[in-house]
Parts: C-alpha cells; structure tokens; sequence
C-alpha cells in the first residue's frame, strides 16, 4: 500500500469538486438537458415529438434569427453600441426624448446595460434621461424585433416598440418631476464604485465608430466573435423557449388559459403584470412562450402586458439594479415598469379593439 507525502500531496491538482462544475455549468443546457431526460423517461413519444416541434420552430425562425445575429456583431464592430452616451447630451427634456428613443432601439438586455447605467450616473448624466434609457432599453431591441415578427407578427412586433418607447417617456419624465421635487438624489448606493473625472469624461465622447470594418482585422474578428456569441445566446434561450412551449401545446388546457387571461377576464391585464414580474424569463425566451400562449386563448394585448411588465423586472436584471441603485430608486423603477405596462396593455386591446 503507498501512501504520498504532505509535499508531493500539495503538489498534486485538486481533486474536481462536482458543485464548483455544476455551478460553471451553462444553466440553460442543463435546463435543456433535464427536461429532455424527464420527458425520455415519463413520455418518450412527446419528448420525440417536442425535439421535432423544436427543429421546426427553429427553421421558421431561422432568417430572423440570422438578420438579429449579423446586427448584433454589426453593431460591436463598429462601435455603434458605444454611441449611447452621444443620446445624453443637452437639455434635460431632449436628453429624455433621446434616451428614450436610443434605448428602445439599442441591442442591450436588461443585464447588459447595468455597466452602462452605472458608468453614465457616475459621469454626472441626470438620473431622469438615465432612467428613461434603462427602461426602455431592455424592452425592445433590432434583435428583438425580427424575432417578434417571425413568432408572433409585426403589428405584435410594432406595438412592443411604442410601449418600450413610451415607457422609457414615462419614466424620464415622471424621474424629472420626482426630482424637481426634492427626490431620488445621489442614486448610487455608497458602495459602487465612481469612474475618475477623466474616465467619465471620456465615456461621454467616445471614438466615432468605423463603418467600414472589415477593413480592420481586429474589428472583423470582433463581428465573427459577437455574431457568434449572440448566435449561441438565442439558440439556447429560444430552445429551452420552445421545448416549454411544445409541452404547452400538449399539457396546458386552452380553456383554462382563455378563462384565466383570455378577453372574458376584466382582469387579465393587471394580473399578466403581477405575473410577468416575478415569473419572467428572458427577453427572447418569451418571445415562443408567449406566443404559445396566445395560441392557446391569450389575448395579445394581455401578452404584450406580460412581456413588458418582465421585460425590465427579470430577476438576474433586477437583483442587479438593487446592487446598483439606493432603495428609493429601485421602487420608482419598478414602479414605473409596472405602470408603463399596465398602460401599454390597455391602449393596445383599444387598438385592437378600434382596428
């Protein structure tokens, strides 16, 4: 029997830890993964039958699919996303309009802007533009939008944009009107780290971008990587999306849901925004699930609601807004996203109703 010595013992590598693999695991994967096991063991013919629910749903999504990933990895290798800041500049009420309208058309989720947020707040940026821009920008984006218009339609797709633009005014405007009040001042808790003045005043000029930018190594490799990068992020997403869904098809009564969310509910909008707080997943994630659900009795103004009242509340973006902001602005945050949507929901079932 052999035994090593404490020497050659610390000189071994450590032993794997499964919990540390676990928690470096892609989650999204091994949602996939899971579910298909359950399905393969509880009813192997609708686990064959969702893989084939799920390849089909993805080639009819595949163009848009494809046109959101090139604007992704367009719009890095150009330094397009690090115009944000231009949106900011000038009187207080124009840098509103214009926050709020480069936030609904920026490609940021509502994780990806929290950096962005913070290095504007430190650079002096007013809260109220500020809040406009983290509203609105989550809701809606070029990748968002082709995704909409190939799941669910583009009347669904146009509606998304206005609410997200909408909310984004609402915010800004209702921050500016807390703030000539005597509130939300020094957003930032203690503890988040402030940029030097140089740093804050080069993140408010930042280089022009390149439009040509195949002509830069550097820069084509950046749009092959970002392409990449949100090709695996929406694939993932959106196959964990439509697995859920087929289930949904299958499982989920469509009287129920009628009942519970359909237009016989005077109640079916507020009750989307107090479930599609909690309850929200992913901004592409719903796309499939949502529009599922409107097959199955939903109306559209009621998923519209949903999606919008999640859109900026997901859990991932909102424990970072926590982390981010002091109390009081994490409640007017919250606040505003659920009345924006509830607002939103109604004058789109009176659209629709109109139309």
């Amino acid at each position: 029997m052999t035994t090593t010595t404490p020497a050659i013992d610390a000189a071994l590598p450590p032993k794997p830890d499964w919990r540390a693999r676990l928690r470096c695991a892609d989650r999204v994967l091994l949602a996939i993964s899971a579910l298909l096991i359950v399905l393969l063991i509880a009813a192997p013919g609708q686990a064959v039958a969702s893989l084939r629910f799920l390849a089909a749903a993805l080639a009819s999504i595949a163009p848009f699919l494809a046109i959101s990933v090139l604007v992704a990895g367009w719009a890095k290798a150009t330094g397009a996303d690090q115009q944000v800041a231009r949106a900011f500049q000038g009187r207080e009420t124009v840098a509103i309009l214009a926050a709020a309208g480069f936030g609904a058309l920026s490609p940021f989720c509502s994780c990806g802007v929290i950096p962005l947020i913070a290095g504007l707040l430190a650079a002096g940026v007013p809260i109220a533009p500020v809040m406009a821009f983290w509203l609105a920008s989550p809701l809606m984006d070029p990748n968002q939008f082709a995704i909409l218009v190939g799941a669910i339609g583009v009347e669904f797709a146009v509606a998304k944009t206005v609410a997200a633009l909408g909310i984004g005014l609402l915010g800004g405007f209702g921050t500016l009107a807390i703030v000539g009040a005597g509130g939300l001042a020094d957003p930032l808790r203690p503890t988040v780290g402030r940029p030097s003045a140089c740093r804050a005043k080069r993140s408010l000029k930042p280089p022009a971008p390149v439009w040509r930018f195949w002509t830069e190594p550097e820069r084509a490799q950046m749009f092959v990587t970002e392409s990449g990068r949100s090709a695996w992020f929406l694939l993932r997403w959106l196959s964990l999306a439509f697995l859920i869904e087929s289930l949904m098809v299958v499982w989920v009564p469509g009287e129920a849901v009628a009942r519970l969310l359909g237009d016989g509910n005077a109640f079916a909008i507020p009750l989307a925004v107090l479930l599609g707080v909690p309850a929200y997943l992913n901004g592409f994630a719903a796309i499939p699930l949502v529009s599922g659900l409107i097959g199955l009795g939903m109306s559209p103004a009621v998923g519209l609601t949903f999606m919008l009242a999640g859109g900026v509340t997901s859990i991932p973006a909102a424990m970072a807004v926590w982390a981010l902001v002091k109390p009081r602005v994490f409640a007017a945050y919250l606040a505003f996203a659920a009345l924006g949507a509830l607002a939103a929901g109604y004058a789109f079932m009176a659209v629709m109703a109109w139309a």
